[in-house]
C-alpha cells in the first residue's frame, strides 16, 4: 500500500471521528443545570408577597400517568411548581379547554425528563378553572384543573 493510500485512509478516519464523535454537554445542558431549571428564564420562580409555593407532581407508575394532586387551588400571588418524580412528561394549558379564558400559558412546557425538574407557573390569572394536560399521556387520563380564587 502506498504512503498516499494510508495518508487517504487516516485523513478519512479523523474525518469521522470529528463529525460523528459524542457531543459533549456544556454547562448549561448538564442534568443539575437542567433538573434545577423552571419554566422561567433565570430560575425557579417566587411567589409574591404572601403567596406559596405549591407543588403539583408529574408521575408514571403502576397507578398510571398523573398529576398528583390533579385538582390545584391557588390564590392569585402563588406559584404552581409541576415537579417531575418518574417518567417523561409535559403541561400544557390547551386553548381548546380553555374557551373564554385569557392569561394561561399559550405553548406547552419543555417535557421534563429528569427527576426533580420544574415547570413554574406564577398565577397572575383572572379567577376561574383552568384545564391543563400532559400532551403524551392525556388520552390516558393525565389531566387536571387549576382553580384560582
Amino acid at each position: 500500500m502506498s504512503y498516499r493510500v494510508i495518508s487517504y485512509v487516516l485523513l478519512a478516519a479523523v474525518a469521522v471521528a470529528s463529525c460523528g464523535g459524542e457531543k459533549k454537554a456544556t454547562p448549561s445542558e448538564t442534568p443539575t443545570a437542567a433538573a434545577s431549571s423552571a419554566a422561567a428564564v433565570g430560575g425557579p420562580l417566587t411567589p409574591d408577597p404572601g403567596g406559596k409555593i405549591i407543588t403539583v407532581e408529574l408521575i408514571s407508575d403502576g397507578a398510571g400517568n398523573y398529576f398528583k394532586p390533579a385538582e390545584v387551588r391557588a390564590n392569585h400571588g402563588d406559584v404552581v411548581r409541576f415537579t417531575l418524580k418518574v417518567g417523561v412528561h409535559n403541561v400544557h394549558f390547551l386553548p381548546d379547554s380553555n374557551a373564554g379564558r385569557t392569561g394561561y400559558p399559550q405553548a406547552a412546557s419543555d417535557f421534563l425528563q429528569l427527576p426533580g425538574q420544574a415547570y413554574d407557573l406564577a398565577v397572575h390569572l383572572p379567577a376561574g378553572i383552568y384545564y391543563f394536560q400532559c400532551d403524551p399521556h392525556a388520552a390516558l387520563g393525565m389531566k387536571g384543573h387549576l382553580i384560582v380564587q
